[in-house]
């Protein structure tokens, strides 16, 4: 099982963006000093719900600051960004850490940011498997050009490609991953729909699922994307060995009415002015989650209590999912000191019951 942090970068009711950031920075470090398996940066603009707003730019940072555990976005939003730009920066990133970087993807939702960025209502709406299709030819191709709806350009090298670094005689990191370095880095999508699972099960790509969901709807879309991926002559093997990745919240106390009670003390309030402050890009409706049943939810799906209660329910979530990959939220309380204390307690006292 490879148990990792999920980070929002959320700025909480009465804190700076500084404060926030820092956490998040501090919370990759302890990840890494614990022995967690990777950390995973979430990416919002224009809201304090995250205020990362490049969890690329966040992912080199930390990448620099880290030696052995991987560092993934979760997600970059491709609507907001050239698939080939992202490319360049994912091959960068690839090379120079040894391998140790993912590419997460999404669409994201129907927000400003496609006013902001210029890339349109259509984008959002139909555009990401165009987007993601170009995207997965430059990682994986040594020329690339276009002729789609949104892109259309003649073929141009591409420099650096992610198999230089298996090319490199001195890689300038030494290889984190288990058997070493891919070719390409990985790339995992978000997915909230049906449809969201058909595009990432027909490419073959594993998904990232949310940390809304609960075993039973995990397990359902776990299903549809096999069906997906085997009917696209993807084999049984590789469909087997896809990696999805679960997120989830994690707070650790030894009675677990203590962990709840934190959550729902500081939680509602983030969300509720974390959610309340996205405004769509065509003024059409959206109804936001009631924060204090939300925060409830988390608290009935995710492991939040004793370490022996925590180490059960990421063990109910694997056996029944059959996912072993986990990104796990702990900046949950607000606290930087209560959140390292998790991650702590999280590598020290709950994995080993895992094993």
């Amino acid at each position: 099982m490879r148990v990792g942090t999920f980070v929002l970068a959320a700025q909480f009711p009465g804190q700076g963006r500084g404060e926030a950031l820092h956490r998040a920075v501090r919370t990759a470090e302890v990840t890494e000093e614990t022995g967690l398996d990777s950390v995973w940066l979430a990416e919002h603009h224009f809201v304090p719900y995250g205020v990362c707003p490049s969890a690329v730019t966040l992912a080199a940072l930390l990448l620099g600051r880290t030696r052995r555990i991987g560092v993934g976005t979760a997600v970059s939003v491709l609507p907001n960004a050239h698939p080939v730009a992202l490319g360049e920066q994912a091959a960068l990133l690839h090379i120079t850490s040894g391998g140790r970087f993912s590419l997460g993807v999404g669409r994201g939702g129907p927000w400003i940011d496609l006013e902001v960025f210029g890339s349109g209502i259509g984008a959002y709406e139909s555009g990401f498997p165009e987007s993601l299709d170009l995207l997965l030819r430059w990682l994986r191709e040594p020329s690339v050009g276009a002729d789609g709806e949104r892109y259309r350009f003649r073929a141009v090298d591409v420099v650096p490609r992610p198999a230089d670094l298996l090319e490199s005689p001195v890689p300038l990191e030494a290889p984190a991953r288990p058997g070493g370095p891919a070719p390409h880095p990985e790339v995992v999508v978000a997915c909230t729909s049906p449809g969201g699972v058909r595009t990432a099960g027909e490419r073959g790509l594993p998904m990232l699922l949310g940390m809304h969901c609960g075993d039973e709807e995990k397990a359902e879309m776990v299903a549809l994307w096999r069906r997906h991926a085997l009917a696209a002559g993807h084999s049984p093997d590789d469909v087997a060995a896809a990696g999805h990745v679960s997120a989830g919240v994690v707070q650790l106390d030894d009675r677990a009415g203590d962990a709840r009670e934190r959550l729902l003390k500081a939680m509602p309030g983030w969300l509720r002015q974390g959610l309340g402050a996205h405004r769509t890009v065509d003024d059409r409706t959206r109804a936001m989650r009631d924060p204090v049943a939300y925060t409830e939810l988390l608290c009935s799906l995710h492991p939040v209590g004793p370490p022996r209660l925590a180490a059960d329910r990421l063990a109910a979530t694997a056996e029944r999912t059959g996912i072993t990959r986990f990104a796990l939220l702990a900046e949950g309380s607000g606290d930087p000191a209560a959140t390292e204390a998790t991650l702590r307690g999280l590598a020290g006292e709950v994995l080993p019951l895992l094993v």
